[in-house]
């Protein structure tokens, strides 16, 4: 099996501590241990934790926590995994055999389309639409033509990344109706939910067909990325053969990560954490916006209704990798371009720091525009 590079992580990756500016994060700044545990009994607690192997697919603790989210799960419905993006592997590997056809909502984060083609399956993209000046849909009717009885699953991203918008319960029922139709499996994604600007939970997938397996972490709207820590949910039984799929791959969740996962998905843990979250993008959103606006160059975006980005198409005829890689070489701000989502002429720019520090990268960007095609 071969991989084909993922374009989006090898950038960050290369990239995001070396630059002055990283506008490329699409969570909120991250708390520290000490912010999220406390100074008292589980501090201590935490320190005295043995690094031992844990239960490999998540701690009886942490397993109950997560089926807390998700109403009529148990925790033999969760599989505890090192990252979303742990979870995503497999469950396509899990799902994807080779001719699998896969209908997956885009743009969204790329990994689960790059995993179906290595698995040997094919990518059906089903595009969300626009209407100018409107707001980012999904389009039902495209959907049902894409949906045939070789469809092996449909995959979704709610809220959705880059664009910021979210699946109604209708746009889920409808999801759900296409792949009953045809047996077919629906993986959501879900690891915004809960980085919602207007304080609303985005609804979830889990529950509207038998055949739904849901995939998040802790990473985007907890504020905690470094933990490592995310899931998949799924029916009993899927959940017991993705463990077996895990055994090949990280084993277990790390101690103390499992052990602060606990801790920060106790009720009254969880709803600060997401506030947190929801505070710093009230805050950051509208001040990003006014920049766009006032840049005095001609940017057009949907305000996001989750998650800490804002995806912007811009009016000059520049590749966007162009874009980005001047951007970086030349004023050291790290920032997506809309390539990584095959959609060139965007920029998906992080909103989840300090907001002088946001703004100050903003300002690198705009002096490069300015300059727009000259060198230094």
């Amino acid at each position: 099996m071969r991989i084909e590079p993922f374009a989006l992580e090898r950038f960050q990756s290369e990239w995001e501590h070396r630059v002055r500016w990283n506008l490329s994060e699409s969570g909120v700044h991250p708390l520290s241990v000490r912010a999220l545990a406390g100074s008292g009994h589980a501090l201590e607690a935490l320190l005295d934790q043995p690094l031992a192997y844990t239960q490999t697919n998540g701690t009886p603790a942490l397993r109950d926590a997560i089926a807390g989210l998700y109403a009529g799960a148990t925790a033999d419905h969760v599989q505890v995994t090192n990252g979303g993006s742990e979870a995503n592997f497999v469950v396509v590997w899990r799902l994807i055999e080779p001719g699998d056809e896969v209908v997956v909502l885009v743009p969204a984060y790329l990994q689960v389309a790059g995993l179906v083609r290595a698995f040997g399956g094919v990518v059906r993209e089903w595009p969300m639409q626009r209407t100018p000046g409107g707001p980012w849909c999904a389009d039902l009717a495209a959907l049902d033509t894409l949906v045939t009885s070789t469809t092996r699953a449909i995959v979704i991203n709610t809220p959705n990344n880059p664009t910021g918008a979210r699946l109604s319960v209708a746009d889920l029922e409808a999801v759900a109706r296409a792949a009953d139709r045809v047996g077919a499996w629906v993986v959501s994604d879900e690891i915004y939910r809960g980085a919602e600007r207007d304080g609303v939970e985005t609804p979830s997938m889990w529950g509207r067909s038998d055949r739904v397996i849901v995939t998040s972490g802790l990473s985007k709207a907890y504020g905690l990325p470094g933990l490592r820590v995310g899931w998949a949910v799924a029916p009993p039984d899927v959940a017991a053969a993705l463990w077996a799929y895990h055994d090949y791959t990280s084993i277990a969740p790390g101690a103390l990560s499992d052990r602060l996962a606990t801790l920060a998905l106790a009720p009254a843990s969880r709803a600060t954490l997401l506030e947190r979250t929801r505070t710093i993008l009230r805050e950051n959103v509208p001040q990003v916006e006014a920049w766009l606006r006032d840049s005095g160059h001609a940017f057009d975006w949907v305000a996001p209704e989750a998650g800490a980005f804002v995806f912007a198409r811009y009016a000059p005829a520049i590749n966007s990798t162009a874009l980005a890689t001047r951007l970086r070489d030349e004023e050291s701000v790290l920032i997506v371009p809309g390539d990584q989502f095959g959609m060139d002429g965007y920029l998906r720019i992080g909103v989840g720091d300090r907001t002088d520090y946001v703004l100050a990268g903003l300002d690198r960007l705009k002096a490069l525009l300015d300059r727009w095609p000259a060198t230094p």
